[in-house]
């Protein structure tokens, strides 16, 4: 597996696991015993997971927030923006390793523009 491939779905497995919280907090579809998330939110995650497919950017950028071109239809990037918010500032507790791994990409990601 090469490093571009291995960033890609280290990508797809935050975003997922940022989908999974948000759903697990706020609906009731979400199955604790299982992890299943509801239909809703298994929709948005198959559809992030294949943006990140088709990225051509993904060897240049860290996350889909600091690319110049957002490929999500309007309506799914107001919904990930809605998971991000909420999901966010909650990884540090849910996902601690991850938060701050996504924290210093993201920095890096600044100081170099």
């Amino acid at each position: 597996m090469d490093k571009i491939e291995k960033k890609r779905q280290k990508e797809q497995y935050v975003v997922e696991e940022m989908i999974r919280l948000y759903c697990r907090k706020n609906h009731a579809e979400y199955e604790k015993k299982t992890g299943q998330m509801c239909s809703t939110c298994q929709e948005l995650s198959e559809y992030a997971k294949a943006r990140s497919r088709h990225c051509p950017f993904m060897k240049e950028k860290t996350f889909c927030a600091n690319c110049k071109v957002h490929c999500y239809k309007p309506e799914k990037r107001e919904k990930i923006r809605k998971v991000m918010r909420f999901s966010g500032p909650r990884m540090l507790l849910y996902h601690p390793v991850l938060a701050i791994w996504h924290l210093v990409c993201s920095r890096r990601e600044k100081n170099k523009k």
